[in-house]
C-alpha cells in the first residue's frame, strides 16, 4: 500500500496491542456479509452497528476528556496567586453573607472599600509587603519632586533680583538730573549687576527673562504633581490603615476558632 501510494496501513496487532481504544468488530463471515449486502440484517451485522455505535461514543468521551485536559493544563499554566485585594475581597464577601454589616460600616463605607480593591488591582499588590513597599515609593516620589522644587525657587527668587535690579538701571540710567534717592537706587542697581555678571558688559535681561519663564512652567508642573500625589498618599494612607484594620480584625475573629482546634 505505501508502494503505491496508498496512506491506509494494515496492523496484524490487535486494538489492545496497538494502544486503540476502540473495540473490534467481529467477523461477519460469507453468508451473514451476504444476507447484509441484501438489506437483511443478521445478528452478527447487529453486534457490529452496536459495536460502531459504542466507538463512536468512545471517541466523542475522549475527545472531551482530552479538551478537559488541555482546559486544566492552561488553567495550571496561567494560574497566579491570589493578591491582596482578592484576600480582602474573600474576607468582606464572607461578611456580607454572614450579615454583619456593622462590620464593614464602621470601617469605611461602599464608595472607600471600592476605592481601597481599585487600588490594591491596579498596582498588583500581592501582600502588605507589597502594600508597605508602594506607600513608601509613593512618599519617596513626593519628597523627589519636593526636593526638585527647592532649586526652582531659589532660581527664580534670584532672576527676580536680577530683573528688578535691571529694570532700576535701565530706567535710571542716562537720567539727568537723578534725585538723591534715584542715584542711590541707580547707584545699587549698577553694583550688584557687576557683583552678578561676572566681568560681562552686556546686561542678559533677554535669557533672564526666557529662563524665568521657562522655570516658572516648571515650577508650575511640579507643583501640580506634588498636590496631586500628596492627595495620593493621603488617600493611600487611609487605604493602608484600613487594610491593616480589616486584617487585625480577622486575625482576632480566628483566634477563638484556633483555640478550639487546640482544645479538641
Amino acid at each position: 500500500m505505501e508502494q503505491n501510494g496508498h496512506a491506509e496501513r494494515i496492523d496484524h496487532r490487535s486494538y489492545e496491542r496497538q494502544g486503540i481504544d476502540q473495540i473490534p468488530t467481529v467477523h461477519l463471515g460469507v453468508a451473514a456479509s451476504a444476507m447484509e449486502k441484501r438489506g437483511i440484517r443478521t445478528e452478527r451485522g447487529d453486534l457490529n452497528r452496536e459495536i460502531e455505535v459504542t466507538n463512536q461514543k468512545l471517541r466523542q468521551l475522549k475527545a472531551r476528556i482530552s479538551k478537559l485536559q488541555n482546559w486544566l493544563k492552561e488553567e495550571t499554566e496561567n494560574t497566579e496567586p491570589p493578591t491582596l485585594a482578592d484576600y480582602i475581597q474573600g474576607i468582606l464577601s464572607r461578611k456580607a453573607q454572614a450579615g454583619k454589616s456593622g462590620y464593614s460600616q464602621s470601617l469605611y463605607n461602599l464608595k472607600d472599600a471600592a476605592k481601597m480593591l481599585n487600588f490594591l488591582q491596579a498596582n498588583n499588590i500581592m501582600d502588605m509587603a507589597g502594600l508597605d513597599e508602594k506607600f513608601k515609593s509613593m512618599i519617596g516620589e513626593q519628597l523627589d519632586i519636593q526636593g526638585k522644587l527647592k532649586p526652582v525657587e531659589r532660581r527664580l527668587a534670584t532672576l527676580k533680583k536680577h530683573l528688578e535690579q535691571a529694570d532700576i538701571y535701565f530706567r535710571y540710567k542716562g537720567k539727568k538730573p537723578l534725585t538723591e534717592a534715584e542715584q542711590i537706587l541707580f547707584t545699587t542697581a549698577k553694583d550688584y549687576l557687576k557683583g552678578v555678571m561676572n566681568g560681562k558688559t552686556t546686561i542678559p535681561t533677554k535669557t533672564w527673562k526666557e529662563e524665568y519663564t521657562k522655570l516658572t512652567a516648571e515650577r508650575k508642573t511640579l507643583n501640580q504633581r506634588y498636590l496631586a500625589l500628596k492627595e495620593e498618599v493621603k488617600e493611600a494612607e487611609k487605604i493602608r490603615k484600613s487594610v491593616y484594620s480589616i486584617l487585625r480584625q480577622e486575625q482576632r475573629e480566628q483566634q477563638p476558632h484556633r483555640k478550639q482546634d487546640m482544645e479538641r
